[in-house]
């Protein structure tokens, strides 16, 4: 962990003792608050989980145990405990004890309190990461230019890998309706540089390249071999600042949600959504023609109800 994130990690991390206002706090609220912000692997978020499901039973459970109710190994549990700011696990139950106290005194449903409010916290969390692209598009101008260069791409390769491989598929679906060369690579190594060597061959200029955490090494990888071959990269990431970024000739912040077991990508997804627009807004004529023309086939086929 970086110096700047264990400053936050402490600065947020909840007092074990002599800290009045956090006893007044629901428990439900007070437990939440050690999981916000933090950015957790899998296996940490099913630790977390567990905690906030299990709650008055977990706080006194020890390493071993713990780790045996989650699945995971006993350094994966150590490691949790260091993510949140503590020196290691015991320091995390002298802080989870006294909440589960509380909970088990004043608020005998505080599990479903517990589970409610996280899962509103996580509406709330995106509500903000959509704001924050809200404020980016105010510039339209930075957006419409990129959806011309996108479009000014034939072909126009989309690529995303592992967690990014959705995003991915659902702009390439989607483009393909205004597009008339789009190619999604979904797959890195050897494969992600073929196809990037045959669009750049083949009279492409561009590649729009989604990254979400945790960040893969082969997307890191398929954006330089893209620079390698003379194509320029539009990168849509969370705002993680990295080795992707200054890869990246453009890049496109979009906060992920991180409140839950698995991230949820409503910002990315407008964003997506806006540069597709963009796309749209550079030819009109061509968009409305192959639009036409789509919705023409799929009526002569049936493909819609």
């Amino acid at each position: 962990m970086s110096s700047g994130q264990q400053a936050r990690a402490q600065a947020a991390a909840i007092k074990p003792s002599g800290q009045s206002p956090e006893r007044g706090r629901p428990p439900a609220d007070r437990l939440l608050a050690l999981f916000d912000g933090r950015r957790l692997s899998p296996g940490q978020r099913r630790i977390a989980q567990y905690l906030i499901d299990h709650l008055t039973e977990a706080a006194f459970l020890s390493i071993t145990e713990l780790a045996e109710r989650v699945g995971v190994s006993q350094p994966s549990v150590t490691r949790f405990a260091s993510s949140l700011g503590f020196s290691g696990y015991p320091a995390l139950r002298d802080v989870l004890q006294p909440i589960a106290l509380s909970a088990v005194a004043g608020a005998p449903d505080s599990r479903e309190q517990i589970r409610r409010n996280e899962l509103q916290a996580a509406v709330d969390n995106e509500i903000e990461n959509l704001e924050n692209v809200r404020r980016l598009l105010a510039d339209t101008n930075q957006v419409l230019d990129i959806g011309r260069e996108l479009a000014g791409s034939v072909p126009l390769t989309v690529l995303g890998l592992r967690i990014s491989v959705s995003l991915a598929e659902y702009f390439a679906y989607a483009a393909r309706r205004i597009h008339p060369d789009v190619r999604l690579v979904t797959r890195g190594g050897s494969v992600a540089f073929d196809a990037l060597l045959q669009s750049r061959a083949a009279g492409g200029t561009w590649v729009l390249a989604f990254a979400m955490p945790r960040h893969a090494r082969e997307t890191l990888a398929a954006v330089r071999a893209a620079r390698s071959t003379g194509l320029r990269v539009v990168l849509i990431s969370d705002p993680t600042l990295g080795p992707l970024v200054d890869e990246a000739d453009v890049s496109l912040t979009a906060g992920t949600g991180s409140r839950l077991v698995f991230d949820s990508y409503a910002a990315p997804g407008m964003l997506s959504a806006a540069l597709l627009q963009a796309m749209a807004d550079a030819d009109p004529e061509r968009t409305q023609a192959r639009l036409e023309s789509y919705e023409q086939v799929a009526d002569q086929h049936g493909f819609f109800l």
